[in-house]
């Protein structure tokens, strides 16, 4: 290959349409995940986004003609690849997918057996390097060789017969299709008892994302098991156009859509997804958004009425609140690096229940210890059912407890420097400094945690005090003003 594949991160694959990532390169990936993972079946989905469909069809080439079989299960979110790579017992599963990234983006993210990630320290970087090698020409015969048509219909290269386009002798797996909806559905649902489910009015924002279709199909079992939700949908049908931006509800100005119809339709509570639904996002009956912080500790409480002494998994930005909930219902509250690759590994090691960050992803052991968009709001359904009390009301307690500042981003010149005057400041003060990820300094009644990005120069600040909320605004306001002085 003449330049190197730009579009590998830590964690997963990102990158622009044509300029980094295109239909090469993803059969390029595709062969590459084959061989290096010996994989001999792997299942694989997409977004809704319009390059998704064909992007994972260049990819299934290349995944054939590594010899795998390719189980494609359609537009999906990435938690259906999760359940999908476990319930199927393969040896792997790529989502095609950008999530929240700007339209003109696209990417993939993937996991082996087990659903286990495939990060920068396990895999990824050794299927970007076998990925580069394979000979420009060779690809675009394949690439013209696998018309999409041919991919889907051709029942020779369905039933795996051998082929030879080149003088390359290939491995040939061979493409199927296939649902695993309702068994992912029922799993699902068996994270809650749909006999305590009182009737509830939930509005569900799809951000014309992925979830609609998901959601169609809750609302049908929910029909079917006389489960007494009601949906009202917003932006819900699948558009690739994403008129009402992308599904992306951390931004302020994508919030409204799902606030405004909680209120309109006297809702118990709403719910917004990102774009391939991996992430819930949630609004009280006021149509106020709630941190995710205090949904972490909500979700570990609903946990450790199921399953006492339980452990759970928190990320260092904010844990006080957290901390305080796993004590007192007799858990085992542990720290792990932000990033999904640690939780999953920590969760793991630890044989945690559940982990949560506040960025609003969560992690459950029954579910190949990956992340879901779909199990939070259903747990969430639960507490308000059980506990008798709305949304508003068990998070305007935690809040009054531990009020917080929520992540605040920073873009500087140098975040190094920045870092550095703020040690220099309050590190001779700190009663404790933990370095977990970036550096966290407890003052006793307050505490915050600073971060570096690891893709750009910003730094990012969480600030909680113990039932003081003009603590938190002040020592919030000192910081940044340290933190921005350049």
């Amino acid at each position: 290959m003449s330049s190197p594949i730009t579009c590998f991160k830590a964690y997963d694959v990102r990158g622009e349409l044509n300029t980094q990532l295109n239909e090469e390169v993803a059969y390029r990936i595709g062969r590459a995940f084959a061989e290096e993972l010996a994989a001999k079946s792997v299942v694989v989905g997409g977004d809704i986004r319009k390059t998704s469909t064909p992007l994972k069809l260049a990819l299934s080439a290349g995944l054939v003609d590594g010899g795998a079989h390719v189980i494609d299960i359609g537009m999906t979110g990435t938690e259906e690849i999760y359940f999908a790579t476990s319930h199927l017992n393969v040896d792997g599963g790529i989502e095609v997918t950008a999530s929240h990234n700007p339209i003109n983006y696209n990417g993939m993210k993937m996991v082996k057996a087990k659903s286990v990630p495939i990060s920068g320290d396990s895999g990824l970087h050794a299927i970007k390097d076998k990925a580069e090698t394979y000979p420009s020409a060779e690809v675009e015969q394949r690439l013209k060789y696998y018309s999409h048509d041919k991919l889907v219909n051709s029942d020779a290269f369905i039933k795996g017969k051998a082929h030879v386009e080149t003088e390359v002798l290939f491995k040939t797996g061979r493409f199927d299709e296939k649902s695993v909806m309702d068994e992912y559905i029922e799993h699902i649902l068996s994270y809650v008892d749909l006999s305590k489910l009182s009737p509830l009015k939930l509005v569900v924002n799809a951000g014309n994302g992925a979830a609609g279709k998901t959601l169609d199909a809750f609302e049908q079992a929910f029909k079917s098991k006389s489960v007494p939700i009601e949906f009202i949908k917003v932006n819900h049908a699948p558009d690739s156009d994403f008129p009402n931006g992308i599904p992306n509800p951390l931004l302020p100005e994508n919030r409204a859509d799902t606030a405004e119809a909680v209120i309109r339709h006297n809702a118990d509570f709403g719910i917004a997804w990102d774009g391939d639904f991996d992430r819930c996002f949630l609004f009280d009956a006021q149509g106020n958004f709630i941190e995710g912080y205090y949904i972490v500790g909500l979700l570990a409480e609903a946990f450790l009425e199921k399953e006492q002494g339980a452990s759970i998994i928190y990320d260092p930005r904010l844990y006080w609140n957290t901390e305080a909930i796993v004590s007192n219902k007799k858990g085992i509250p542990i720290k792990s690096k932000t990033g999904h690759a640690f939780i999953k590994e920590r969760m793991r090691k630890e044989d945690a229940i559940y982990g949560g960050e506040m960025s609003a992803h969560h992690y459950f052991r029954d579910f190949a210890y990956c992340d879901s968009g779909m199990i939070p709001w259903l747990l969430i359904a639960e507490l308000v059912c059980t506990k008798k009390q709305s949304l508003a009301e068990m998070v305007s307690q935690r809040i009054k407890f531990y009020p917080s500042s929520g992540e605040i981003n920073s873009k500087l010149k140098d975040a190094d420097a920045a870092l550095e005057r703020v040690l220099a400041k309050y590190k001779t003060d700190a009663t404790s400094i933990d370095e977990t990820d970036g550096i966290g300094l407890d003052f006793g009644t307050w505490r915050f945690n600073l971060r570096k990005s690891n893709t750009e120069p910003v730094i990012r600040l969480n600030v909680e005090s113990k039932g003081d909320i003009p603590l938190m605004e002040e020592k919030t306001a000192e910081l940044l003003a340290i933190i921005r002085d350049e």
